[in-house]
């Protein structure tokens, strides 16, 4: 672990307190409101050296360190995006100072298109597997051999297991399904879309991918969740936008809190 992830798991634990962090959360565009459940105290991203700015809109750039059902949570109320740096690796210091606070697992939201009628705008899908599209790595530079990280069960099986039933247990659906990482920040193309849905895509969007490969290079366990908040380009009518991905993000959120929240009490 990095020195400035020490300094900055310090800074923290001086802020929030010592206790031991149980599990991450990053919340993605549109979702940021989960955060206020949280019992705990905010840090804002500014106060904590080298956290990257999260500079989309939408997102509320602050670490809430706190109890939430129960459980000892980190919640992230915004990531930065490989669109916004050109870096890939823009949250591998965020990811390693949780890492340092004790968490062992991460739970990644976003917000995504869809390449399936059955999963619409206001679903959620559970992901199984990803595709790197962008063919981008943050691990890229790394100079040891932890680089070679497997990513076979990088998504994983026994937490998917556990959000499955806390849906299930809340009467929700939860599709289940690849994501594909496209880098942003314009929108795809229906060609793009064409093209990924006949390599196994379900869901694209413009984020989480890095955090997954970063996590399991820290030996997090990880586990996401897509908001659906559009069509993908050219399966549709709608307009495709930043802005109707935040009015639309809303109508699967309330879901995602139910299932988030029922997960967590079944961890204690």
């Amino acid at each position: 672990m990095s020195r400035n992830a020490e300094d900055l798991a310090r800074t923290i634990r001086a802020r929030a307190g010592e206790a031991p962090v149980r599990l991450g959360l990053i919340l993605g565009s549109g979702l940021g409101h989960l955060a206020g459940a949280v019992d705990g105290t905010a840090i804002p991203y500014d106060d904590l050296p080298g956290f990257p700015h999260a500079g989309v809109s939408g997102h509320n750039p602050q670490l809430v360190i706190g109890d939430l059902e129960g459980v000892r949570v980190a919640v992230f109320g915004g990531r930065s995006h490989y669109y916004e740096s050109g870096r890939a690796d823009a949250m591998r210091l965020p990811l390693e100072a949780l890492r340092e606070l004790g968490a062992e697992s991460l739970l990644l939201t976003n917000a995504a298109g869809s390449l399936r009628p059955d999963i619409p705008p206001g679903a959620l899908m559970l992901l199984s597997d990803h595709i790197n599209f962008s063919g981008l790595n943050p691990l890229i530079g790394e100079p040891s051999d932890a680089r070679f990280v497997p990513m076979t069960d990088a998504h994983d099986p026994e937490i998917r297991a556990g959000l499955r039933a806390a849906a299930a247990a809340e009467g929700l659906e939860l599709a289940e399904g690849v994501y594909a990482w496209y880098s942003g920040p314009s929108f795809e193309t229906p060609a793009e879309i064409r093209a990924i849905r006949t390599l196994g895509a379900d869901t694209v969007g413009m984020s989480t991918v890095p955090e997954v490969i970063l996590a399991r290079f820290l030996g997090l366990r990880v586990a996401a969740i897509s908001t659906i908040t559009n069509m993908a380009a050219g399966l549709s009518d709608e307009s495709i936008s930043h802005e109707h991905t935040k009015q639309m993000a809303p109508l699967g959120a309330a879901k995602l809190d139910r299932i988030l929240r029922r997960y967590l009490r079944s961890l204690t």
